[in-house]
Order: C-alpha cells, then sequence, then structure tokens
C-alpha cells in the first residue's frame, strides 16, 4: 500500500513540475508522446513493476505480458501495481492487449505484429526516472489516440532506432544538401 502511494504522489509531482500545474492532456490519465508510436520495450534489468494509470474506451481490453494477465482497463483501480518479476537487462518485452469486444489483439513494437499492419502502441521511455509509459489503441484501424489503456513499468526502456535507420537519415540529409548545393550553382 505504501508502494502504491508512494508511487502516486511521485507521478502526481511530475505531472504538476513537467506541466507547471497545467494539465496538458484532455484526459485525467497520461497518454505516452507522440512519435514513440511502434517502439519496443527492453528491461533495463531488475524487477519490472506495472502501474495501471488508466483508459477512456468504450471496449474491455486485457494487458498482457506474453501469456501473463496484468490488467484490465475497466476492472482495474487506477494505481494498482503488480511486480511482473526479475528480467536480464536487454530482455525483450513484448505486451499484447486483447480486445474483448472484437477479440483483436494489439502488441507494442512494430506495426507488422498487428492484424491492421498499424502501430498500436506509443511507449516512452523515462516519463518517470528509470520508468516507460506505455498507451495503447484498441481500434482496428484507428483512430489511434492512443487514449485506451495507459500504464506504466519500472526498469524498463524504449528500443532506440536500429543503425540502419541512422544510415538512412544520413544518406536523406546528404541527399538534400547535395541537390541544395546543385541548385545554388545552377542560379
Amino acid at each position: 500500500m505504501l508502494h502504491t502511494l508512494t508511487h502516486t504522489a511521485i507521478r502526481l509531482a511530475a505531472a504538476l513540475m513537467i506541466t507547471g500545474g497545467v494539465s496538458l492532456s484532455a484526459y485525467a490519465f497520461p497518454i505516452a508522446a507522440p512519435g514513440t508510436e511502434g517502439l519496443k520495450v527492453f528491461a533495463t534489468g531488475g524487477e519490472i513493476i506495472a502501474t495501471y494509470e488508466g483508459n477512456s474506451a468504450a471496449f474491455s481490453n486485457d494487458l498482457y505480458l506474453g501469456s501473463t494477465f496484468i490488467f484490465n482497463n475497466h476492472t482495474t483501480p487506477v494505481g494498482a501495481s503488480v511486480s511482473l518479476g526479475t528480467f536480464a537487462a536487454g530482455t525483450e518485452l513484448l505486451f499484447r492487449m486483447h480486445v474483448n469486444n472484437t477479440g483483436d489483439d494489439f502488441f507494442t513494437g512494430p506495426g507488422s505484429l498487428n492484424p491492421d499492419g498499424h502501430e498500436h502502441a506509443r511507449v516512452q521511455s523515462d516519463w518517470l526516472p528509470h520508468t516507460t509509459l506505455v498507451s495503447f489503441e484498441d481500434l482496428y484501424n484507428g483512430p489511434f489516440d492512443y487514449n485506451d489503456l495507459s500504464f506504466s513499468f519500472t526498469n524498463t526502456v524504449a528500443a532506440v532506432p536500429e543503425p540502419e535507420t541512422y544510415a538512412m537519415l544520413l544518406a536523406g540529409l546528404g541527399l538534400i544538401g547535395y541537390f541544395a548545393r546543385r541548385r545554388k550553382q545552377n542560379s
């Protein structure tokens, strides 16, 4: 009980410091930041504590790690925490949201894991110190507001882009520079 109260007080204090006491969201619970869609979740080592943060979904959704049930978005009290056990650093944690009303399953990570080919989870590292915030979308093909199930985990981090992504970014920037110089020389 003390752990849950302390964790809730820390979340509230962090939200007030970040927003200056003003809510940046139309929802009464946190939603992971835009631009974090499709990222994978990895353990950083140690015990992982999951905390239910809230939802605004009409559908009933269950959250799983593998085949292990964690939360239901309509029956779990906000702030409830569960130990998922201890995981070695670098272990990928694949979370699945099962939509009870439709039978659909959506996963953290790339859209290729989901039946509609879209990313259905945002994964925000260091939402709080050493804590990752994950927010799910429960509708097939959107609307992708990611407000259907939010939860946080200690001792986790979102995956950074692969080296190939950086290589493509650098190649693209190089091409932009080349064409900009070429256009300037032709002017």
